[in-house]
């Protein structure tokens, strides 16, 4: 098991070295362009046009997204995409890039696109005379014996000038005296080493000292300068110089050596006694670098460590000690100290190019462009990068170093809208550094959902008689999308029944879908009608979807109990014709009467409230019938009134008034009339009442048949107009011509309607009701009345 894996990762291994040098062979023959420009530029000066070297059109640039990429971020340049310009961001110091290094030049590369491809190129930053030639020591002080020589030379400290060339140091001048001249050197190096070179022959006891003024001159134009004193102590004589047992050492030391460890130890060794004899060790010719990072002990020759090393800034020193005795002779030797590298440096990131928002259901999409750095050495400069594996992206390597961060699949925002990419970048030392860099990618919306209805439909109801712009309910959709692309807005869709003049009955709000009654609604209209509501959302292309909506209208208390019979619009009341025999329970007439609304609202009930004889007559409270209650005597009167109530079971109930006359005869044919007063002729008597009974039967009868054809001929006139308008159901208070409707919660149980005949043979008005015919709407209505409770009161429920 564990030998599979290694052979994978030795394969894994090789085809990235594969990789690379294929890499390297295809841009072995690329050329590298470079480019120049002075140090200390402003801002935005022009570098070069890229245009030509890069082979592109303007357009073609713009489009591939160019991007200036320097490693370690050492320039900062700026890429104009419409005119191929490379211009400068920022002002550059030649010698904080490139320290003593001539010419200056660093590496950059131009980043394109689509696909990707990277253009090597070089900037060469050219030196100016910025820098004056700075002596490191206030004063020089040179002890030279009275015995020396004409013609000794002495070495002088040098100047130190950060500018390189013609800019750089060039020549030294001393002012004008008797005992010396200068001499300039040149060093393997190239560089100018000042020399001090005696003419004449010192006297100490005639001067003791000697002052001179040595001056430094680089080759700008105009030059500039710096001066430095030379005291020149003359001293008695001394004639072996010190002489260092190794004219090189060489030593080595890890770049973690804390501060105050012992990088090396010079020894040299002098011929004389005393004071001549007596050595001291000090720097010679060393940079200001050296004199920060080491020091040295003038009586032992050690050399210690006071600055902690970092090798990525400087791999070698080259220390030149110079051994001076206590007569001013001096010998020099050369310390390299080699600065051994460690793993100290963690992988450095750095991002090219970054795309936080992709578009979800999008094919394969790059998000990032990086490269990876360490500024280790060795093995601790190789470095391996990854990312998580349980998510949808993937990494691919380039070539030096760079990686590019691209997904594998398609992304749906509604399973997951954010991605937490962690990028790992880890080096091969010992132990191993680690960096990451975490982004977070947001998955941006499409509209690729359309709204949903909380229900599939909804049943509202609503109580008759409500006011105008009253709120009856609200439809609800979701929409999975986000932003505008889940906005949705409501509206009413055109009804399917073109007679239904919706937008006049119910509006809806367009942002919250809260439903709204335009105006009164009335159940004895309509009790029911349906419209569907659509939810679009704001998305390009907008998506929709539609519900039904069922609106059912509630009964309300509003209208009276209507009386059928007898009717009460006649001056003339009503007779009724009772004849004396008649048994208890004789049905004298019936009271028969309707109401428009329904359920307890239409139930009826009957009730006597005045009457000449108030036990002699009765009223059945469920059926209105009036019948007798006991046999009639000579006592009772002939004729009596009753006064009933007709009331409905709303809350507050309505009711109507009804007046009969009721008359008593000894038959039908012989009304009972009281005698007068006088004594008559009893047959004259008989006579005139007959003819009494006669005429008023007549008229009673004519009016009743007048009244009913009226009744009957305004019923068709309203149904004939109703018809011409369109009308969907029967106009209120209409009936066929031969039919008296009966409602359906007032006397009887449903509602009826009976052919009325009058029996002119036997001279009373009796009522014959035969069968009941049902009508369809009334059908309808009781249909719909089973399927409403009407104890709910502006309601409403979801189905």
């Amino acid at each position: 098991m564990e030998a599979g894996e290694e052979m994978e990762q030795i394969l894994k291994k090789r085809q990235v070295l594969l990789f690379f040098v294929l890499l390297g062979i295809a841009q072995a023959g690329s050329t590298i362009r470079r480019y120049s420009v002075e140090e200390e530029a402003e801002n935005g000066v022009f570098v070069a046009n890229l245009l030509k070297d890069l082979g592109l059109e303007v357009e073609e640039l713009a489009a591939r997204g160019p991007r200036v990429i320097s490693k370690g971020k050492k320039l900062n340049l700026e890429f104009n995409r419409q005119t191929g310009d490379l211009l400068l961001r920022e002002k550059l110091d030649r010698e904080e890039l490139c320290g003593p290094a001539e010419p200056c030049v660093v590496p950059f590369q131009v980043l394109l696109g689509n696909p990707l491809q990277i253009f090597q190129a070089e900037l060469q930053i050219r030196d100016i005379n910025d820098h004056s030639p700075v002596f490191l020591d206030k004063e020089i002080t040179l002890k030279i014996s009275e015995s020396t020589a004409s013609g000794t030379t002495f070495l002088i400290e040098r100047a130190q000038d950060l500018d390189v060339g013609s800019n750089g140091l060039q020549t030294y001048t001393i002012n004008p005296n008797f005992y010396f001249h200068l001499n300039l050197q040149n060093s393997p190096d190239g560089t100018v080493l000042p020399q001090l070179v005696l003419d004449k022959v010192l006297d100490r006891e005639e001067r003791s000292e000697i002052r001179l003024i040595l001056t430094a001159l680089d080759g700008g134009n105009p030059p500039r300068s710096g001066t430095v004193q030379i005291l020149i102590e003359v001293l008695d004589i001394n004639d072996n110089a010190p002489v260092f047992s190794k004219l090189r050492y060489e030593v080595q030391i890890p770049e973690n050596s804390p501060v105050g460890s012992q990088v090396a130890t010079v020894s040299a060794r002098d011929l004389d006694i005393g004071d001549h004899g007596n050595i001291a060790y000090a720097f010679s010719q060393a940079s200001e670098d050296i004199r920060k990072t080491f020091r040295m002990n003038a009586t032992s020759g050690e050399i210690l460590l006071v600055k902690t090393l970092d090798f990525e800034s400087i791999q070698a020193y080259t220390i030149c000690v110079q051994a001076t005795d206590g007569g001013g002779l001096s010998g020099s030797s050369v310390v390299i100290v080699q600065v051994m590298d460690l793993n100290d440096n963690p992988p450095e990131l750095t991002m090219s190019t970054f795309t936080n928002h992709i578009p979800e259901n999008a094919p394969e999409t790059v998000i990032a462009v990086f490269s990876v750095a360490d500024s280790d050495s060795g093995d601790n400069g190789k470095m391996v990068c990854s990312i998580q594996e349980d998510l949808p992206f993937i990494l691919k390597p380039s070539f030096e170093n760079f990686y590019t961060l691209m997904t594998n699949t398609a992304l749906d925002r509604e399973t997951r809208s954010q991605y937490n990419i962690t990028i790992m970048v880890s080096d091969l030392g010992t132990p191993r550094l680690t960096a990451q860099h975490t982004i977070i990618v947001q998955v941006s919306d499409i509209n690729d959902n359309a709204p949903a209805f909380t229900q599939t439909s909804y049943t509202i109801f609503v109580r008759e008689n409500n006011s105008p712009a009253l709120h009856i309910g609200t439809i609800s959709a979701t929409d999975s999308d986000s932003g505008s692309n889940a906005h949705i807005t409501y509206s009413l869709l055109p009804p399917q029944d073109p007679q239904l003049a919706l937008h006049s009955l119910v509006s809806i709000n367009a942002d919250n879908g809260q439903l709204f009654a335009l105006r009164a609604l009335d159940y004895e209209d309509q009790q029911t009608f349906k419209f569907h509501v659509s939810a679009t959302d704001g998305g390009s292309p907008a998506l929709s979807s539609q519900t039904l909506v069922r609106v059912v209208v509630l009964d309300d208390n509003d209208n009276a109990p209507f009386v059928l019979y007898p009717l009460q619009n006649s001056s003339v009341p009503c007779t009724e014709l009772l004849p004396r025999a008649a048994e208890p329970g004789y049905l004298v007439t019936k009271v028969v009467a309707v109401d428009r609304d329904s359920g307890q609202n239409a139930w009826l009930s009957f009730q006597l409230l005045k009457a000449t004889e108030p036990g002699l007559f009765s009223v059945w409270a469920h059926n209105g019938e009036v019948r007798t209650t006991r046999l009639l005597s000579e006592r009772d009167a002939p004729k009596h009134r009753l006064l009933l109530l007709v009331k409905d079971n709303g809350d507050p109930p309505h009711s109507a008034s009804v007046t009969l006359q009721v008359l008593v005869v000894d038959g039908f044919s012989q009304p009972y009339l009281p005698l007068p007063e006088v004594a008559r002729d009893p047959a004259q008597d008989e006579d005139i009442l007959t003819l009494y009974l006669v005429i008023a039967l007549a008229s009673v009868s004519s009016l009743f048949l007048l009244s009913v054809l009226l009744f009957v001929g305004v019923r068709l006139c309203r149904r004939a107009r109703a018809t011409s308008l369109g009308g969907c159901s029967m106009p209120e208070g209409h009936f066929p011509a031969h039919l008296v409707d009966v409602g359906g919660a007032g006397t009887l149980s449903q509602s009826y309607q009976y052919e009325v005949c009058l029996t002119g043979d036997t001279g009373t008005p009796d009522f014959k009701f035969l069968k009941p015919i049902i009508p369809n709407f009334l059908l309808q209505s009781s249909e719909t009345e089973n399927d409403t409770n009407p104890s709910y009161r502006n309601s409403f429920e979801f189905s």
